[in-house]
């Protein structure tokens, strides 16, 4: 493996990090909007809060997928196509969760909580599946020699990956809850805050059972185990803390501790496959591994040439744009889907 293969293999990792912790409190807030908010006023304050900002976040999910198609085309042609189905289906909840902001603000009030099932149903969909497809992936698909995947219902869809997709789906509508505590005034702030600090304590019983399937289900532990416990315990760690800022009304600290727990999520999912990109369940040997599945040297030289002038200037829009929408939502806003 070459030094580039390995930085690009990270630099997927690093994408999708950035994809969960700022498109899962979106997601969490469209889950939110029908749970959290007891009327359309109140519904309206919880969408106002990711208004400007969630067709932005969900850029991320575009740029990783992209950068897997270019610096890994086989990772890319194998997963893609393996999980086709399964990636039908958060698409079609992403597409229903976005038109579902636009129809919103502009229906009359009768028709308003039919969009808001609606972004409730889609802002459900993607995050269980996306956990559905990531942990079915680290525990092993019947990939062949040429990378084919020929999997059926229950290597998509079993215990473990079930879990995972749960697991991913609290973790995301925490988030939310997190995000909306710090983002409103008034009730909604407290509310968002005192379910956040009930579900926590669901969520510590779905770690452990989440942690138990991984070490069993996989070859985490043998492949690398101080990096596999490393990952678990930062799992841990930030949901405490998380839970503990709720309880001591450090609405920052709690949001930032619930997105470096999908952070570390996404780090103990890397680090478990490195150096693997695709686990087989037929034979080790089947593996796709991170140097046969990369594009060629000159390739990733490009891309990290365009990726050291493009980030900064990413980086820079999302932070100021972050910064332009800083101030608390005390009442719903005219056209609040943006």
């Amino acid at each position: 493996m070459s030094f580039l293969q390995i930085l690009w293999f990270i630099l997927i990792g690093v994408l999708f990090s950035g994809f969960f912790f700022l498109d899962g409190f979106d997601y969490g807030v469209g889950m939110a909007a029908k749970t959290l908010g007891h009327n359309e006023k109140e519904r309206s304050q919880i969408i106002a809060t990711i208004g400007p900002v969630w067709d932005a976040n969900e850029v991320w999910l575009i740029t990783a997928g992209g950068a897997m198609f270019a610096s890994f085309p086989y990772w890319y042609a194998s997963l893609f196509s393996g999980y086709y189905l399964i990636l039908l289906i958060i698409l079609v909840g992403l597409i229903i969760r976005g038109v579902s902001f636009e129809f919103r603000a502009k229906s009359p009030e009768p028709r308003k909580p039919f969009w808001d099932n609606a972004m409730a149903i889609g802002s459900f969909i993607a995050p269980f599946f996306l956990g559905v497809m990531f942990i079915s992936m680290i525990k092993g698909m019947p990939l062949d020699a040429h990378g084919d995947m020929t999997a059926h219902f229950f290597d998509y869809f079993n215990w473990f990956s079930i879990v995972g997709g749960i697991a991913l789906t609290l973790l995301t509508y925490l988030h939310g809850l997190n995000y909306i505590a710090l983002k409103t005034k008034g009730v909604i702030s407290d509310r968002a805050q005192n379910y956040s600090k009930a579900l926590y304590w669901v969520l510590y019983v779905g770690e452990v059972i989440f942690a138990l399937l991984l070490l069993f289900q996989t070859d985490f532990l043998q492949v690398h185990p101080i990096l596999t416990l490393l990952c678990l315990a930062l799992i841990v760690g930030f949901s405490v803390a998380g839970h503990v800022a709720n309880f001591v009304n450090k609405q920052g600290w709690a949001f930032f501790f619930s997105g470096l727990t999908l952070v570390s999520l996404v780090a103990l999912i890397f680090c478990g496959l490195f150096p693997r990109v695709m686990i087989s369940s037929i034979s080790s040997k089947y593996d796709l591994m991170i140097q046969s599945a990369s594009s060629s040297n000159y390739t990733l030289i490009v891309m990290t040439i365009a990726t050291i002038i493009l980030i900064p200037c990413i980086l820079a829009y999302t932070i100021w744009s972050y910064w332009i929408f800083r101030k608390r939502i005390e009442m719903p806003a005219i056209g609040e889907g943006y």
